[in-house]
């Protein structure tokens, strides 16, 4: 997979201003601290209540695994968490086993020839992050935040888009404002794109977006497209996102292909 020199696309020139919040309205410091204070407890309780149902399925999904490929039906990843903390993510196994031992790190396409064929069924339904839970249980993960990134990718990606590393305020999450809204990094732009919803989120983070996700990406396992969803939901995306930004990214041209590997 390449890094490479590219456009930054209109639709994701955003820019970052404090006086925007999730509805259009200054956001409260005060009301943001307050929720941090208990998300943690929250976030427990609503996680041991997914593991009872989870539990069950990752056992059958296991099996299915282990009888259609070679190797362990677990997936150990090192990820970047809060503050640059890495931490070991468990994922249930969708590709062939040691299929980096090549190429080494590198993002997943859309048809990636490294996917077996059980594990495209589970990455469309989600199903394979469902070992994640033990990490929000854990505290090395939320349920809601931006997408963990692998610590190899990350370090370029520091180094070629400014503010990246700044996502990193908060824990990353199994589901976040950029996943339920924009399709997997497949190149810079996304990565800008993305970074873009990830810096909106830390900085108007609150128990009715977080509830707003959460109910989105419940959602989108459901089946129902996002553009439905969001008409009653109304996350904030496009335009709204677009105009709490200054051009800090648009900035962040790169002059250099990289391959991460």
């Amino acid at each position: 997979m390449f890094l490479e020199r590219d456009a930054f696309p209109r639709e994701c020139n955003v820019r970052l201003d404090d006086r925007h919040s999730v509805h259009g309205e200054a956001s409260s410091p005060t009301q943001g601290r307050r929720y941090t204070s208990y998300r943690n407890l929250l976030e427990t309780v609503l996680t041991l209540l997914l593991l009872l149902p989870a539990v069950a399925v990752i056992l059958i999904v296991a099996i299915l695994v282990k009888l259609t490929s070679r190797g362990p039906f677990l997936y150990l990843q090192k990820r970047v968490g809060r503050h640059g903390q890495i931490y070991t993510l468990y994922k249930i196994r969708t590709m062939f086993h040691d299929c980096e031992r090549l190429t080494g790190p590198r993002w997943a396409t859309v048809q990636d020839p490294r996917i077996t064929p059980v594990g495209r069924c589970l990455r469309r339904l989600h199903v394979d992050e469902l070992p994640q839970l033990w990490n929000v249980l854990r505290g090395e993960m939320s349920l809601v935040g931006p997408r963990p990134e692998r610590p190899e990718i990350a370090e370029h990606l520091e180094r070629l888009i400014p503010r990246y590393r700044d996502r990193l305020a908060v824990r990353p999450g199994l589901t976040g404002l950029a996943q339920v809204q924009l399709p997997p990094d497949c190149d810079l732009a996304s990565v800008r794109c993305k970074l873009a919803y990830d810096l909106y989120y830390v900085q108007h983070l609150c128990s009715s977006l977080d509830l707003r996700i959460l109910l989105c990406t419940g959602c989108h396992l459901l089946g129902i497209p996002f553009a439905f969803s969001n008409r009653y939901l109304k996350l904030p995306s496009g335009k709204l996102v677009e105009q709490a930004y200054p051009g800090v990214l648009a900035n962040g041209k790169v002059d250099l292909t990289m391959q991460v590997s």
